[in-house]
């Protein structure tokens, strides 16, 4: 493994994740070129909550592509076949009690989010429209996870891709052309993740070795596999209940600052969501090749893979960082043509220079540290991270008010890296045993 293998696999990756915050970063840059910052506002809100459902459960396509490169290592068919079976029954069920407890969702999240009543009902109507997108969703995370997991990247991407061009094109058309606003945003991201999961099966059935099979049920949940995929994605989800406290707690408070200064930290998280997918392209290839090394019980494959994420991490931080300093403006614009939401923006920006160089670390690492399906380190950090975040927070906002929520905000992005990175010393010695 070389600088040039190693680009080989992050780069359509990267460009894969790239497109996924699309979904969320398109919905705003269209209503933000409406004249009332409470589409904006409304958009923002809605997104948070499906934000906070995928988030919680995007652990099936991280934990799919770990168990699945494993599989791939270790030449097992049958545990590959297994590695999407498992994840696809449980994506299904979790869906289906999302869209029965659709309606105690969307009271619960207004309830806790408190906006204003006019970017409430906004907001209602974009949650009512995508949450039967839930489902969908889910089951496109273990589709994604698996053809990662197994090196299929070329029809991974291509999925995205076509689910984030057919977003963008159906919100220009339902938004811009028929002015249905908010539904229109709704209902083109609902439209483009059941396009996308259609897609998906296909290339499943058609364009990989994946066969159905008819595997008894005892096999499919069979106690130690069962128990370890478990154990697996528990980590992960707790990790995710940090880090969406974190964002739900960054949205409750932007808030209570006012509509404008609402829109304009959403419109500066979506940027943050774009540099954020950029390393987690990295994160994706690290995992694949750390699941192979784990399968294959390469250490050298391992060691490699573990210096070549390390490097790159610096290097991505270094590149975002500059490219945001030198486009900031223009990039702001983009997403809305409101005043005195640019204005507002353009203030707290320069806290998201300081975002690359203190996440990198902790989003690429998170990706070998799966692959290696070791989540235990990444739950106990992500933990730490969020305490941190909590002691910054109530100490910096009564002082500094949004500057101090962004100051909290970064101490987290820090702390990722940072608690994670401890705990590689210990996964060494795993690979090494």
């Amino acid at each position: 493994m070389n600088h040039k293998k190693y680009l080989a696999l992050a780069l359509p990756l990267t460009f894969s994740t790239v497109t996924t915050p699309l979904l969320g970063a398109v919905d705003t840059a269209v209503v933000g070129q409406l004249p009332d910052p409470a589409y904006l506002g409304g958009v923002a809100i809605g997104t948070v909550i499906f934000n906070t459902m995928y988030w919680l459960f995007g652990f099936l396509r991280v934990s799919t592509s770990g168990f699945a490169a494993q599989a791939l290592g270790a030449r097992d068919e049958l545990q590959e076949t297994l590695s999407f079976i498992r994840p696809f029954f449980i994506a299904l069920l979790i869906g289906l009690v999302f869209l029965i407890l659709q309606n105690p969702i969307a009271t619960a999240a207004m309830a806790l989010l408190n906006p204003a009543q006019d970017v409430e009902a906004l907001a209602l109507d974009y949650f009512h429209i995508r949450v039967w997108g839930v489902p969908v969703t889910f089951i496109n995370y273990v589709i994604l996870g698996w053809l990662m997991g197994m090196s299929r990247i070329r029809l991974a991407v291509t999925i995205q891709i076509a689910m984030n061009l057919l977003n963008i094109a159906l919100d220009l058309l339902f938004v811009t052309g028929f002015a249905w606003g908010v539904t229109g945003v709704a209902s083109a991201t609902l439209i483009a993740e059941v396009s996308a999961m259609v897609l998906g099966i296909y290339f499943l059935m058609k364009r990989t070795q994946f066969t159905l099979k008819l595997l008894p049920l005892q096999q499919i949940f069979e106690g130690a596999a069962l128990k370890k995929m478990i154990a697996v994605n528990q980590d992960l989800f707790i990790r995710t209940v940090c880090l969406l406290a974190v964002f739900n707690i960054f949205t409750y408070k932007s808030a209570s600052f006012g509509t404008e200064t609402l829109a304009a930290n959403a419109v500066l998280i979506q940027i943050h969501y774009l540099m954020a997918y950029f390393f987690d392209g990295f994160s994706n290839a690290s995992s694949i090749l750390s699941g192979k090394a784990v399968g294959s019980r390469d250490e050298g494959l391992y060691k490699r893979t573990l210096a070549l994420a390390s490097q790159w991490a610096l290097i991505t931080a270094l590149f975002l960082t500059a490219v945001y300093w030198l486009f900031s403006g223009p990039v702001i614009r983009l997403f809305t043509g409101i005043p005195e939401v640019i204005t507002i923006a353009s203030d707290y920006s320069l806290w998201l220079l300081l975002f690359p160089i203190s996440t990198s670390i902790g989003i690429i690492f998170y990706g070998i540290f799966t692959g290696a399906t070791e989540t235990a380190p990444v739950r106990k950090s992500m933990m730490m991270a969020l305490l941190l975040f909590l002691a910054v927070y109530f100490l910096a906002v009564p002082l500094f008010g949004n500057h101090g929520l962004w100051l909290a905000f970064i101490a987290f992005s820090a702390g990722r890296s940072i608690f994670l990175s401890m705990y590689i010393p210990k996964l060494n010695r795993h690979f090494s045993a």
